[in-house]
């Protein structure tokens, strides 16, 4: 499979991992790992930044779509074509037709720069 098809494929499987999140049929350790891919997809901090020469886009190119073959393969073929069609009716272009699926992405954001804020006053402060 050549990355243009790759790259095609996890726009595709992203919103259906998303979908397969919210399934109560889906193994809980393919849960896990279908959270931790589709924040790290959505996530606008990347493990490795993107300014670092070559290294930067290593994660897109490789931890991305390792995270997701492996969450894939968690998913029972069945629920996965499930969530492959459901997605393919509610999602264009990789992304929900709804705004509201952002929220849950956006409280993560903003408890994390809660705590950042609150640790840094308290170190000046104290």
């Amino acid at each position: 499979m050549d990355l243009k098809t790759r790259a095609k494929q996890l726009s595709q499987d992203l919103p259906a991992l998303f979908l397969a999140l919210k399934r109560p049929d889906v193994p809980w350790a393919a849960k896990v790992l279908a959270a931790l891919t589709v924040a790290y997809a959505l996530s606008p901090v990347d493990l490795i930044p993107d300014f670092i020469p070559v290294l930067g886009y290593l994660d897109d190119l490789i931890i991305l779509p390792l995270l997701a073959a492996l969450t894939v393969k968690l998913i029972p073929a069945s629920i996965l074509a499930e969530c492959r069609e459901q997605a393919a009716h509610q999602w264009e272009n990789g992304k929900p037709r709804k705004w509201f699926y952002a929220i849950p992405i956006i409280l993560i954001w903003l408890i994390l720069l809660y705590w950042l804020l609150s640790l840094v006053l308290s170190h000046l402060g104290g």
